[in-house]
């Protein structure tokens, strides 16, 4: 940015675009309710909800090598090691993150997801409540609660995962009912992992199709390179409704090959896919795209398109990086609610990321450190 250029460029997604008129300072334009300045003056709960299957993991850390034994798996690790639960699953990940990073007030956070009527299942919901997560679990009896077995040994980390319950969320017997729709419409912020297209389509479409509407922020992640080759008429169907688009650079090369983007600068699949049509046109579209220990790619309406560096690590420090993007989303989520400018988002994502990638697991210290 120019040393000349007035801070007031600086992008947020709640503000609209203005006919080019003089502005009347004295009556300024009401703004909605999610946008404060400080999580202190955040002030109601229920602003940011997220939508997916949950999952409950447990983590074990062990000496010997034992990923390559195909006989260990979810309940033998259960009974043979120490293990650490976990509330699980990419979007409940990114949930619970921004909670910690927001702290005050609680639940200002909600997820909806789905679990069994079994003892993992009472773990997740004491977990949520742990993280003062506001979380409202479709409890049904088709299926158990969805588990991943995380083997740990030194850098190492091995995963069985039986996704089970997280694959039944049902619209209709959850999201639909009168108590739960209320929690959407209170909502100023939505956040679906990509992986929840596989789940529940018109779930997604019902929420994007409110957000959009009702001119509130509607995010969605990428997730893993085989939804955009496998889904990619599901995930299409969504991306007219997206106001903020997540990945990193091996997903965004993948989703540039399936669009037939014919590119694999990653600068140019984000401006690409910032153009795709869009209904509510009061907002730009954003493109976040991660890309490890490289720089985040970030759009910014028109041609424009920033490099943010990441914070520094050194490698001895660095325990487990499968959580990186979910911490990533949840930092920059933290902010993003509270009508922060886009590159304190940034910086926010980074910073959760580099806490969780000094741990095992998706877990934080009990309070951040975020300036």
């Amino acid at each position: 940015m120019a040393s000349g250029e007035p801070r007031a460029k600086k992008l947020r997604l709640s503000d609209e675009k203005k006919e080019k008129k003089s502005p009347e300072k004295k009556t300024p334009e009401k703004r909605p309710e999610s946008s404060r300045k400080s999580p202190t003056k955040l002030g109601e709960q229920n602003m940011l909800l997220g939508v997916t299957g949950a999952i409950m993991v447990f983590s074990s850390v062990s000496e010997e090598n034992m990923f390559l034994k195909p006989y260990v798996l979810n309940h033998k690790i259960v009974k043979k090691f120490k293990v650490e639960y976990h509330a699980g699953g990419a979007t409940q990940n990114s949930i619970k993150i921004a909670q910690w990073m927001i702290q005050d007030p609680h639940k200002v956070c909600t997820f909806f997801g789905c679990i069994g009527e079994d003892t993992f299942g009472e773990i997740l919901k004491q977990k949520a409540e742990e993280a003062h997560v506001d979380a409202y679990y479709y409890e049904q009896t088709e299926e158990p609660t969805g588990t991943c077995a995380a083997c740990i040994t030194g850098d190492n980390r091995s995963l069985v995962a039986n996704l089970a319950a997280a694959n039944c969320y049902k619209k209709d017997k959850h999201l639909d009912l009168k108590e739960n729709w209320k929690l959407v419409e209170k909502a100023k912020v939505y956040y679906i992992a990509g992986f929840f297209l596989t789940v529940s389509l018109e779930s997604i479409l019902k929420v994007a199709k409110h957000a959009s509407e009702n001119n509130k922020l509607f995010t969605l992640n990428l997730s893993a390179p085989f939804i955009s080759q496998f889904f990619k008429d599901a995930l299409m169907e969504v991306m007219p409704y997206v106001d903020v688009l997540f990945g990193n650079e091996t997903e965004a090369a993948t989703f540039s090959k399936e669009q037939g983007f014919q590119t694999e600068d990653i600068e140019e699949i984000a401006k690409k896919a910032e153009a795709l049509p869009k209904i509510n046109k009061k907002r730009p579209r954003i493109v976040v795209f991660t890309q490890g220990k490289d720089g985040t790619i970030m759009t910014k309406g028109g041609d424009k398109v920033e490099t943010f560096p990441v914070l520094k690590i050194d490698q001895k420090d660095i325990v487990d990086t499968n959580g990186a993007g979910d911490a990533f989303v949840g930092g920059f989520l933290s902010e993003l609610v509270q009508d922060k400018e886009l590159e304190q988002c940034v910086k926010a994502g980074h910073y959760a990321a580099n806490i969780i990638i000094r741990r095992a697991g998706c877990t934080f210290p009990e309070k951040p450190d975020f300036h």
